[in-house]
């Protein structure tokens, strides 16, 4: 009969923590993605605006809409460059997601290769205990065998 392995909660506990590790880091994946887009989509609009501007220039406007115009790809780029901070605190979130997966899944590694050093232990010590069984059955029979034959001389 094998026994059970000692360890096997804290087995059971690195999983958890593997799979929460894995989830927590497709979501920043995700969100960092989506972070990305949106600066992506910021720079494209504030390069758009510009062009738009720059025809606008070319074809005169008054003071009232340059100052508009100026207003406005200013706080474009306020928010750019906030944007590009949320970007960067992402990038570094997912990197140290990917830190607390690979600690896990580490740790996950270790745990496992006990479990199976038990299983391994565990089967050698079944292998010899159905060996002994096997030679105390063979040395009965041996005897009984010898027994007989020294009874029918």
């Amino acid at each position: 009969m094998t026994k059970t392995f000692s360890l096997q909660p804290l087995v059971h506990l690195a999983q958890q923590k593997n799979d929460a590790a894995t989830k927590k880091f497709g979501q920043l994946n995700k969100q960092q993605q989506a972070a990305q887009a949106k600066l992506d989509t910021l720079l494209q609009y504030r390069k758009d605006y510009q062009t738009r501007f720059q025809d606008a220039v070319q074809n005169g406007m008054n003071q009232s809409d340059l100052r508009n115009f100026q207003g406005f790809i200013q706080r474009l780029d306020e928010a750019i460059a906030q944007q590009r901070s949320i970007n960067e605190q992402m990038l570094n979130s997912v990197q140290a997601g990917r830190s607390e997966l690979q600690d896990t899944q580490r740790k996950m590694k270790s745990f496992d290769t006990l479990a199976q050093r038990h299983i391994e232990n565990e089967k050698k010590l079944e292998a010899k205990s159905e060996q002994r069984l096997q030679d105390e059955h063979t040395g009965r029979h041996a005897t009984i065998k010898a027994t007989v034959a020294q009874d029918e001389s």
